[in-house]
């Protein structure tokens, strides 16, 4: 890894809670719980996330559904959309990609981007970061925090340290003052019982730990973890930034401007979409072998019927036609009103996706 990289970490704020705060204004401000129903009735199951709001409340993720019932039973507890969640998503990584051509989705609202040569230093670096916090607010309509520093590690850690909706850039020079002060437990890859090891053995922050030795924490937690810990301590990383196999997907979804189930204002919008999904598959060079068509209902619960072909494809007229067959088809099992849909392309292939997603 050259030694000036500059990497970005992108970190949604609240993700899920967020999105439903997006499709629904008027639970914005209000303590929101989303929530894994465990299939068992009634409140059994466990909280999946929550709002900042609900977190005032001591609502946060793992515990059970009728814990957190009874510390706020006037907040909004909503089910999981996965769908609903994918597909905006979609919608931020393909604007992260538009910044940087090495993007690595590390989970469903968290992404790296390395910009190394796309700036000049990490003035012009948080200058792009900002850049990138305005175009996911203004075409997604939520908020998310940037990490900005020369490695994945640090990078994480500080898009973590103003949420919500914070900037934290830590160059070269400023590593070691900033990791010092934080808990170990700030520390990616270091869990409760690893925690509470360390605590024992008297060190409670990252500065503590970067003082033993990696004899010490070779003999502690074995010869990988303590290695390991020793170099994140001073904050050492060189680790990639690579797409993630199976990540890489294209969609676009939209707002109608009436709820309907009219079947040409469907189609009419399915065409609009699928023009602009098709340019950014070529502007990449990519071909697709799924299609899929996403819509969501009046009462926000989102629907997706998918086609996946027979051979690659990397053609409008495909997209078009595999999208209207398959939003025909949704209407017809399932004759709802609908007030937003979407079109999406996955199994991507061609010279760049073969080099990201098959080489690893």
């Amino acid at each position: 890894m050259p030694d000036n990289r500059i990497i970005l970490h992108v970190d949604m704020d609240y993700f899920f809670a967020q999105c439903e705060e997006r499709e629904r204004p008027e639970l914005k401000g209000r303590p929101v719980v989303i929530c894994v129903y465990s299939g068992r009735g009634g409140d059994s199951g466990a909280v999946s996330t929550s709002n900042y709001e609900a977190r005032k409340f001591g609502i946060r993720a793992g515990i059970p559904i009728s814990r957190a019932k009874k510390m706020n039973p006037d907040a909004v507890f909503l089910p999981v959309n996965m769908e609903l969640y994918r597909s905006i998503s979609d919608e931020v990584m393909e604007i992260l990609r538009g910044f940087s051509d090495k993007v690595e989705q590390e989970s469903i609202d968290e992404a790296f981007c390395d910009i190394t040569g796309k700036v000049a230093d990490f003035d012009e670096a948080k200058k792009l970061a900002a850049k990138i916090k305005d175009a996911i607010r203004q075409n997604v309509g939520l908020t998310c925090s940037v990490g900005v520093a020369p490695n994945k590690l640090v990078a994480k850690i500080a898009s973590d340290f103003r949420k919500p909706d914070g900037l934290t850039v830590v160059k070269p020079e400023e590593i070691r003052q900033f990791l010092e002060p934080l808990k170990v437990t700030d520390l990616i890859g270091v869990g409760k019982k690893t925690g509470e090891r360390l605590n024992e053995l008297g060190i409670n922050t990252i500065g503590d730990m970067s003082t033993l030795s990696t004899e010490t924490l070779i003999c502690e937690f074995g010869q990988a973890k303590g290695a390991w810990l020793k170099q994140a301590s001073q904050g050492i990383d060189d680790s990639p930034v690579r797409e993630r196999e199976g990540t890489e997907q294209i969609g676009k979804i939209t707002t109608l401007k009436e709820d309907t189930k009219d079947l040409k204002v469907i189609l009419a919008t399915i065409d609009k979409l699928t023009e602009e999904v098709f340019r950014k598959l070529e502007s990449r060079k990519l071909s697709f072998r799924s299609v899929t068509f996403i819509g969501i209902s009046t009462d926000f619960k989102t629907h997706t019927k998918s086609n996946t072909l027979g051979a690659p494809a990397n053609d409008a007229d495909t997209i078009r036609r595999v999208a209207h067959e398959l939003a025909k088809d949704f209407l017809a099992e399932h004759p709802s009103t609908l007030r937003r849909v979407g079109v999406k392309v996955a199994d991507l292939t061609g010279e760049k996706a073969q080099r990201t997603l098959g080489e690893f």
